[in-house]
């Protein structure tokens, strides 16, 4: 009565004053629409504050403060019209936005996060009959949250006035209960029947609240103790001696099952009652208390981990069906999908287990029902539904209509489109008596099968450019019931035609199925023309059509028959041999033209890098050789200088030649040039790591090492900057950087640590940044053992909740992206991909927190446009990536597949020269050791070589140069 009050007085006020003075009317009515948004938002506040502690006010956004300031400042807005203008503002914001969120829910009725936002915002502006009627609508699509369901319960009951109010409160209530068992809204139920307790059959009402509350939440460990409680108290507030009874009923069959804090209720039941405890409920206790200690592990696992805690709730899964008491397996399945309502795997289990086990009718169909409506664009659910209405024996009408909202739910791919429509005619054809040469059921499978195919066609082939059924499986299924069930074999042919002419009968299968089909229900004549022309049409099997058409006419035909199949046969496989031979051919030419155009890539590089060389040395040395010394040349050839390491070893000081240099040998002296003090640093560094010898790897550590590559090849000391980052890991045994023979670091190392679980978890660290480029980690594994070994950590399979996004400017950002993305569901990752160098590539993936969201966006973000770059959204499915050819494969025809070289764990390097000069060089099948990589066993040894014994034969060859220009 007090809301209908407030309203009409509000309603009252808002009425404008009439007066000549036009310029203030609409003033009047901005303060009057201001005053009566502010009384209905305080009458609410005050309404919903006696629902008591569970009402949370801050969440509906409505507090007495804020009561007390709204109206404060709406009685002060005729005086000051200013001070109001910005909440109507706002209020004209929300209804373009309420405007925005009906349009789009009118192009797509499946968008759950616009449903939310909708009816937030007309209970925000107290659309009090809008926001029904949204409520009802998103219910009808979807099964509403714990959250979502109070909510709209505590405005219904804040409105509920008479008998009536209180029967659609009970009818909303019962709907709840029905979405997801939740013991908070069971708790609700059964306190709001308790005031209704004075009304005729007010407590056969509540108790069966109550009883139906037990049967669906009070085997809850953690928060079934409440239901208990609050039933125990309505009973004991019943002052009669027939109740007592009832209270001893509930505390026994209360410590028959294991809750937690079962010891406080024991001890409240031995105070309660005045008679000793019997010794069959003590009992009971102390078995429920034993089952207690072994669900307790579970249990803890789940108050322990985070939401949605799937893993932990399949465990508990496993865990009750070994037990195998139903009414528990049934509740820990509802317990998970509270949290995990997207997750159609767990309803494909709860249904199969429903199915299977219980078989109960109302809670099979229920949970069928709730499953599509939380995943609908599953097929597999749609297709266990079908079954299960059909297995129940639903209607036809209602199995039709469910039909229906399986079309429309919004598959991904066209491949789930046939599945359901497979799934609806198989159930029509088991509808038909065959027996009858015409029924009304038949006539429905036909015209049903008519437009399975027109609906992929147009609908199906127009979204996806696919039908989605490339071989034609339903047309195929309706040519057998019409040859096999209706003796109509002249339409089985019509179908085996339209069949072929959609690009089938190049494969021998579908041809063969033709001819099976002829053979059990047509006749040897038409049996024959099929294979006629298979053999000429088919071209991945032909000699199996052929062999087919023979083996029947050996059995079956005439002279003249066998004669036209042998001719037919012999002409098409010639015919077949020489269009192998010839795409052969083609293809050995194409690989000798793409072997040429490597070879001619490789002079033209050995060319220009010899130009370039030649173009670098020709002034000086060409200057140096025209000096003759004979005096230098006729040294002691034991005296003679090491190989000249000027830059790579140490800098004369200025003046003073290096000993041995071309400048000594000439006999002048060149002025040394100076060297910066961070250049010279860096020489002394290079010949420091030249000196460090050479460590070859240990394959037996593969397992505790790392292979780190992509590093900054300018790292000045890499073992010393990458060491602190693996240290986290673990204990870091040796951080080993792989350096040129000039002492350059070559950008790639090994890290070794003492546990295996160190080298696994320093996986992590993949792709983190340093020095600005992005660090390759991956498992140390050998290729020359391992050749197909790959690292690559992201799925290249069809990953629906994951979107592809191309056509990024590259000064797009993560954040920025999410900014964009999060507008169309919950984001949960974004990875921007990018090249070695870490730059962004405008590629990008975002994974979304399920399917529906991610189909969501890609409707909608498709086509985006981005700094002036328009953007490509799809579902992410990854080419199939390329397969190593094996040495069979590149062996060209005709030639001998040579052997193929032995390198490192990891390849040839880029760096891998060879230090000896050619003259000295002699053909051996020994494999040098790689610096980086497992040893392999030398057949021949090179003899070696002092300085000394190079520097004789480098003078004998200037001697040589030198005589003969």
């Amino acid at each position: 009565m007090a809301t209908a009050a407030a309203a009409s007085a509000s309603e009252a006020e808002a009425e404008p004053k009439a007066g000549p003075e036009a310029e203030g009317e609409q003033d009047e009515a901005k303060a009057a629409r201001a005053r009566r948004k502010v009384l209905s938002r305080a009458v609410a506040a005050a309404t919903y504050k006696t629902m008591g502690p569970e009402w949370d006010q801050q969440e509906e956004g409505v507090s007495e403060s804020d009561g007390d300031e709204e109206y404060a400042m709406a009685s002060s807005a005729e005086s000051s019209p200013g001070e109001y203008e910005w909440g109507y503002d706002e209020e004209e914001k929300n209804q373009l936005e309420i405007e925005r969120l009906e349009e789009q829910l009118s192009i797509n009725v499946y968008d759950y996060n616009c449903h939310v936002d909708l009816i937030r915002l007309l209970r925000l502006e107290g659309e009090l009959t809008k926001v029904r009627m949204a409520r009802q609508k998103m219910s009808e699509i979807f099964p509403l949250t714990e959250e979502l369901w109070l909510e709209w319960l505590h405005d219904e009951i804040s409105m509920a006035m008479d008998g009536l109010d209180r029967e659609h409160v009970y009818d909303l209530f019962e709907r709840a209960v029905k979405d997801y068992i939740c013991p908070n809204i069971w708790l609700e139920y059964g306190q709001y029947s308790v005031g209704g307790i004075g009304q005729k059959g007010g407590l056969e009402k509540v108790r069966s609240v109550f009883e139906r509350a037990l049967s669906s939440v009070g085997l809850h460990m953690t928060k079934g103790l409440a239901i208990w409680e609050a039933y125990r108290e309505f009973e004991s507030a019943i002052v009669e001696a027939a109740r007592l009874e009832k209270v001893h009923s509930l505390f026994r069959r209360q410590l028959a099952i294991p809750l937690y804090d079962m010891e406080a209720t024991f001890a409240e039941y031995e105070e309660w009652s005045e008679d000793p405890i019997p010794e069959s409920v003590i009992q009971s206790y102390n078995k429920a208390l034993q089952q207690l200690e072994k669900y307790k592990p579970y249990e803890e696992a789940l108050l322990q981990a985070e939401a949605p805690r799937l893993a932990e709730y399949q465990a508990y899964i496993d865990f009750e069906m070994k037990i195998g008491d139903p009414a528990r397996i049934q509740l820990i399945f509802e317990r998970a999908l509270v949290e995990n309502c997207l997750v159609p795997d767990l309803w494909i289990r709860y249904s199969q287990y429903l199915d299977r086990q219980l078989k109960v009718k109302d809670l099979v169909l229920s949970a069928h029902s709730r499953a599509v409506r939380n995943c609908p664009w599953t097929v597999a659910l749609w297709s266990r539904y079908l079954l299960a209405l059909e297995r129940h024996g639903v209607e036809h009408r209602v199995i039709s209509v469910t039909f229906e909202k399986a079309l429309s739910a919004g598959f991904i791919q066209a491949t789930d489109y046939v599945e359901i429509w497979q799934a609806y005619l198989d159930y029509l054809r088991r509808r038909v008596d065959f027996k009858q040469d015409s029924s009304k059921e038949l006539e429905e499978l036909r015209s049903a099968f008519a437009r399975a195919l027109e609906y992929l066609k147009q609908e199906v082939e127009e979204r996806f450019s696919e039908s989605g059924d490339p071989s034609c499986l339903i047309m195929q299924n309706w040519a057998r019931i019409e040859a096999r069930l209706c003796n109509n074999m002249q339409k089985a042919r019509e179908l085996w035609d339209s069949i072929m002419t959609r690009g089938n009968a190049k494969f021998a299968n579908m041809w063969l199925e033709y001819y099976n089909l002829e053979r059990a229900h047509g006749d040897t004549q038409h049996c024959r023309k099929a294979l006629h022309r298979a053999v000429q049409c088919t071209s991945d099997y032909p000699e199996h059509v052929c062999e087919v058409l023979l083996t029947m006419e050996r059995t079956e035909g005439t002279l003249e028959d066998w004669d036209i199949a042998v001719q037919k046969t012999e002409t098409r496989l010639a015919r077949v041999n020489e269009q192998r031979i010839k795409a052969a051919e083609k293809e050995a030419a194409l690989a000798q033209q793409e072997e040429e155009k490597v070879e001619q890539r490789k002079r033209a590089r050995a060319e220009k890098k010899a130009l370039k060389k030649k173009k670098k040395t020709r002034g000086a040395d060409k200057h140096r050789a025209d000096e003759d010394d004979e005096k230098e040349w006729g040294d002691d050839e034991e005296e003679q200088p090491s190989k000249r390491r000027r830059v790579e070893n140490s800098v004369p000081p200025a003046g003073e030649a290096e000993p041995g240099s071309e400048a000594d040998l000439s006999g002048s002296s060149a002025p040394a040039a100076t060297e910066s003090p961070s250049e010279l640093k860096e020489v002394r560094v290079g010949a420091r790591r030249r000196d460090v010898p050479k460590v070859p790897h240990d394959s037996s550590k593969d397992g505790v090492t790392v292979f780190v590559s992509n590093l900054p090849y300018g790292l000045g000391e890499p073992a010393a900057t990458l060491r602190p980052l693996f240290e986290a890991c673990g204990d870091v045994v040796e951080v080993r950087p792989i350096f040129s023979n000039r002492g350059d670091f070559r950008g790639y190392c090994y890290v070794e640590f003492r546990e295996e679980a160190a080298a696994l978890q320093a996986l992590q660290l993949d792709r983190q940044s340093v020095e600005g480029r992005p660090m390759f980690v991956s498992p140390c594994v050998d290729k020359s053992k391992n050749p197909d070994f790959k690292v690559f950590r992201y799925s290249t399979a069809l990953e629906k909740h994951k979107l592809f996004v191309s056509g990024l400017p590259f000064s797009c950002t993560k954040e920025e992206l999410e900014e964009i993305c999060k507008a169309h569901g919950t984001v949960k990752d974004i990875r921007l991909v990018t090249n070695r160098a870490g730059k962004p590539k405008g590629l990008a993936y975002v994974e979304y927190e399920n399917e529906s969201q991610a189909s969501q966006a890609v409707l909608k973000m498709d086509g985006m446009t981005i700094r002036e770059n328009v953007i490509k959204v799809a579902i992410s499915n990854p080419p199939q990536r390329k397969v190593p050819e094996k040495p069979e494969a590149r062996k060209a025809p005709g030639s001998a597949l040579l052997p193929r070289q032995v390198y490192g764990a990891r390849g040839k390097g880029r760096t891998q020269l060879s230090l000896l000069p050619r003259a000295l060089q002699r053909p051996s099948a020994a494999t040098a050791q790689a610096e980086n990589g497992p040893a392999t066993p030398a057949t021949t040894e090179a003899p070696k070589m002092s300085n000394a014994d190079f520097a004789k034969l480098l003078l004998r060859k200037k001697l040589l140069c030198l005589l003969y220009k």
